[in-house]
């Protein structure tokens, strides 16, 4: 039987996710054979298993942090926001339907519990160690009765819960108390310690406080852990891109990233953003675009609404001025449907539209249908003709998560790639467009630019249209995310009672 530790917060976007990771690198680091666990997840940041299953984003770091391949075991169930209180509810890797909150809240969400605890089970047959993170606050006392992720699997495993308040919102004081007090009796007591995050300042200033926390309730403060600038360890979702770029900094080549109401996958772009040589930045309607050396259309949860968005906004009187004006455009999964000249969806997967007039950028349509495409892909780039550069590249890694079919509206046209294996299984299938002039192309592949090879060849693209010395690549993405989890879980260690930590996660506390 494993040993179980629980994070739950008083909010949401307080650090759950970072400091689970931190715990999951940590207990790896140690030699334990640990796992992450979140009952349920809603994001829009989702990732592709190698068995093509989908799993929310966050618990994918957590696996990276703790050594393993990301599995869905780990995040049984995920809700994708649709729009309009909707969310697409993904159960075991597999969407199962679109449900209104009240739906899910009320009619299915203690049903998907028997899918968490069958997880869970598993997990526990095979770890020493599983690090479980709970969602929002466990104190939402309108929520509580039918809530999957928070007190419920606590005392469904009697873990023991260590509670996070986020000091750089302010009120993590009252935050902590008040959690506490709304909780019941029985959930107060497995809360075994308290945490405060992302702690700026002078540590000694905060020492009447802690001493008022632990008087007051009762609990431990474990840890005050820093505030820490430019982790590199994926989002959980788009909540953290209001912080994420807050400056435009001076570099030599400027990326605007589209920000759509619905965007997904935006850690598409995490890699772009850590080139020394790039200022990335994202854009929404009312901000200005600037004249940027290249747009990315991300993807979107829901493809034919934020089409609409960018019409509505002018975003996309914007976006097809500058491909005139000479700027390139690459759209990815949404982002690469909305270039073509028509969206279909029959069955109304995404919308009430059954069919939408898209930028008319590239010559082809989609449609989409009732059953999604969800696999990791390898890919070679053949014959990218971008801006004034040819591109060849072998030996892509990446993966697929849409529900539309694509199909071309002139017989001679670009791919820029070859599909080489999908699912595990050899194919030989051209993927994307790109347009002749080599301004505009899209593709259906995530983290296509996590390829180090390849993303510098974009980059070196744009350098050499702007006369600039080309640079041989430098990042290495995966040694850089694990710099992250080390740096990472060595800042947590440094400021964590780790003797207590440990007594709380052996049952000795």
């Amino acid at each position: 039987m494993a040993n179980y530790i629980m994070l739950q917060g008083t909010s949401s976007h307080v650090g759950k996710s970072i400091l689970t990771t931190a715990l999951c690198r940590i207990f790896y680091q140690e030699g334990k054979k640990v796992v992450p666990f979140k009952a349920q997840n809603m994001a829009l940041n989702s990732y592709v298993t190698k068995d093509g299953k989908e799993m929310g984003r966050a618990q994918v770091a957590q696996a990276e942090a703790a050594g393993l391949e990301p599995m869905v075991d780990m995040n049984p169930v995920l809700l994708k926001p649709t729009g309009n209180s909707r969310s697409q509810v993904v159960l075991m890797g597999e969407p199962i339907g679109n449900m209104s909150a009240k739906e899910y809240h009320q009619g299915y969400s203690l049903k998907a519990f028997s899918a968490v605890k069958t997880a869970l089970k598993r997990l526990d047959g095979s770890y020493d160690t599983i690090v479980i993170e709970g969602a929002g606050s466990p104190a939402e006392v309108n929520l509580k009765a039918n809530d999957i992720v928070n007190m419920r699997v606590a005392k469904h495993l009697q873990a023991p819960v260590l509670l996070i308040a986020d000091i750089d919102r302010g009120g993590a004081l009252a935050s902590l108390v008040g959690t506490l007090e709304l909780l019941d009796e029985d959930e107060r007591a497995l809360v075994k310690g308290l945490i405060i995050n992302k702690f700026r300042g002078d540590i000694s200033l905060l020492t009447p406080a802690i001493t008022f926390l632990e008087e007051k309730t009762g609990k431990k403060v474990l840890g005050v852990i820093p505030h820490l600038e430019n982790l590199g360890i994926d989002d959980e979702d788009s909540v953290s891109l209001e912080e994420k770029h807050p400056s435009r900094k001076r570099a030599d080549l400027t990326i605007a990233v589209i920000q759509t109401p619905k965007i997904s996958n935006f850690t598409d772009f995490d890699a772009l953003a850590k080139e020394e040589d790039v200022s990335l930045y994202y854009v929404k309607e009312g901000e200005s675009i600037g004249r940027p050396d290249l747009i990315l259309l991300p993807g979107s949860k829901n493809t034919t609404e934020d089409l609409l968005y960018l019409r509505r906004s002018g975003l996309e009187k914007t976006i097809k001025t500058a491909v005139c004006q000479g700027i390139p455009l690459i759209g990815i999964c949404g982002g690469y449907q909305m270039l073509g000249e028509t969206i279909y969806d029959p069955y109304h997967t995404e919308s009430d539209h059954e069919q939408t007039a898209a930028m008319g950028l590239l010559a082809m349509e989609t449609t989409f249908g009732r059953h999604k495409l969800t696999s990791q892909v390898q890919a070679q780039c053949t014959a990218l003709h971008f801006f004034d550069s040819d591109i060849a590249v072998s030996n892509l890694r990446g993966y697929e998560i849409h529900m539309g079919q694509t199909v071309f509206l002139e017989e001679k046209r670009n791919h820029p790639f070859l599909l080489t294996e999908r699912a595990n299984e050899e194919v030989s299938l051209t993927e994307g467009l790109c347009r002749d002039d080599g301004l505009v192309f899209g593709t259906y592949i995530h983290g296509i630019f996590d390829n180090d090879v390849f993303r510098r060849a974009i980059l070196n693209a744009l350098r050499k249209h702007k006369n600039l010395p080309l640079l041989e690549n430098k990042v290495n993405t995966s040694a850089a995310k694990e710099a992250s989890y080390n740096r990472l879980a060595d800042t947590v260690r440094q400021n964590m009672d780790m003797t207590l930590l440990h007594d709380i996660l052996e049952g000795r506390a």
